[in-house]
């Protein structure tokens, strides 16, 4: 079966295919803001901490089941289950995963689309299509219905291509590419007059915010969240893993990337604040915070690159290409999950599932389009806020409680013979048995 289904041919690819799939536009706006509302170089402390002693462990249950199961992830869940009640809990939570991610792409896809446009529009500018550059950026329905599409586009041509040729292929061309720009893009921000006070902002640390409930929440929300746990993506990559390869290593270093990654965005998006704010543009709400969200990459940072002058095309078209690859390496994953299950689970051709799912998904998109005013924040919230922890913490339950140890063990040992004589082993059943489920039930108590 993993034959016919495919697979990674490297461990590179799949730590690529991961990361991209951990690296999406939360990391790009939502860490750094969150890091300068929350002490600093506290929250980044706390981030770091969290992601490895929590969002970790719970990374690891998922490429577990996905690996032993090799197969999608309702099927995983259930080949771990023994009983028929725990194969109903299992398919409940594999589906729920599928339909979350589906969910995610709905939106995710708009505002991909609209980091698109906003990376056209110097383009348009450079060549004098002034009325063209201007159609660019302003809220129409045509101009999101089109840019949705074309992004949804992208990412059917990807899937449809398989893991090998697809997945894989295009993770390894893109994550280079995105790592290189956030650093060329760092360097020349760090030029820039009122750099300085943004790097401050971000790296001093407030050590008395350490301790802060609502910052340790706030980091924990945002380690699960980019990992992309709960959304049954970590167990379908985790499927395509050659059993030979040590899992233990492979999801250390996915969340290393992850991590590094969020840090770096911090490292450009702050003190390109900072800069805009010396420019004259406003970057603090009437509460006192940073503005954050759409705000801050359609509003603030915009005024910043307009008050460049001619540079600040480049540097645009530059900043909304990260954007948009980064939402591209999401989005993949997101499609694949459900892609997986209908070709698995149905024996559909995966180019003609691709399609059949990739078109369902946008037509989501489009009444979301059309709605936008209430129902973006609404599939939002529904899918991250409440699906995605629900859906991790069920996980975690499901290789703490009913996937026996043994079992489990014996699926480490595959890749890692002397892994039952580590510190990994001693500590890990033991926190996704009880720490993770605990931690991410806080999260999603403190979303409510």
């Amino acid at each position: 079966m993993s034959a016919s289904r495919g697979g990674f041919n490297s461990s590179i690819g799949f730590i690529m295919a991961a990361a991209g799939s951990a690296v999406g536009l939360g990391n790009i706006w939502g860490f750094p803001t969150q890091t300068a509302s929350n002490g600093g170089a506290a929250f980044v402390l706390v981030y770091l901490v969290l992601a490895f002693f929590l969002a970790y462990p719970a990374f690891m249950a998922e490429l577990l089941i996905g690996r032993y199961g090799q197969a999608n992830a309702v099927t995983s869940m259930q080949k771990v289950a023994r009983t028929s009640w725990q194969k109903r809990f299992g398919f409940a939570v594999g589906f729920g995963g599928v339909l979350c991610a589906a969910l995610i792409l709905s939106f995710y896809a708009i505002i991909a689309g609209w980091m698109m446009s906003y990376a056209v529009e110097p383009l348009a500018k450079l060549a004098s299509f002034t009325d063209e550059a201007k159609w660019l950026i302003t809220h129409t329905l045509p101009r999101n219905i089109l840019f949705t599409t074309l992004f949804i586009g992208l990412t059917i041509l990807i899937i449809r291509r398989g893991v090998e040729q697809g997945i894989e292929k295009w993770s390894k061309r893109l994550m280079p590419m995105l790592i290189i720009l956030l650093i060329l893009l760092i360097a020349y921000v760090f030029t820039l007059n009122g750099a300085q006070a943004g790097f401050a902002a971000y790296l001093n640390p407030d050590i008395s915010r350490v301790f802060d409930a609502d910052l340790l929440i706030s980091a924990l929300g945002q380690a699960f969240f980019s990992l992309s746990l709960g959304t049954s993506v970590m167990i379908i990559y985790g499927s395509y893993i050659a059993k030979k390869e040590n899992l233990v290593s492979l999801g250390a270093q996915v969340t290393l990337i992850d991590v590094s990654i969020a840090f770096l965005a911090g490292l450009l998006i702050i003190p390109a604040m900072y800069v805009a704010q010396a420019q004259g543009v406003a970057i603090f709400a009437e509460d006192g915070s940073l503005i954050s969200g759409s705000s801050l990459v359609f509003t603030v940072l915009p005024a910043l690159f307009l008050n460049m002058g001619a540079v600040g095309l480049f540097v645009a078209f530059g900043f909304f290409v990260l954007m948009t690859i980064a939402a591209l390496t999401s989005s993949i994953s997101m499609l694949e999950g459900p892609v997986s299950f209908v070709v698995e689970r149905h024996n559909i051709a995966r180019k003609k599932a691709t399609t059949y799912i990739g078109v369902a998904i946008l037509l989501l998109s489009i009444i979301i389009v059309i709605n936008l005013e209430w129902m973006l924040d609404f599939i939002a919230i529904l899918s991250t806020q409440y699906g995605q922890p629900l859906i991790a913490m069920f996980c975690c339950i499901f290789v703490g409680w009913i996937w026996h140890r043994n079992d489990i063990l014996t699926e480490i040992k595959q890749g890692n013979s002397e892994v039952e004589s580590s510190l990994f082993w001693k500590i890990w059943p033991w926190y996704v048995k009880f720490v993770c489920p605990t931690a991410i039930a806080l999260v999603f108590i403190h979303s409510l």
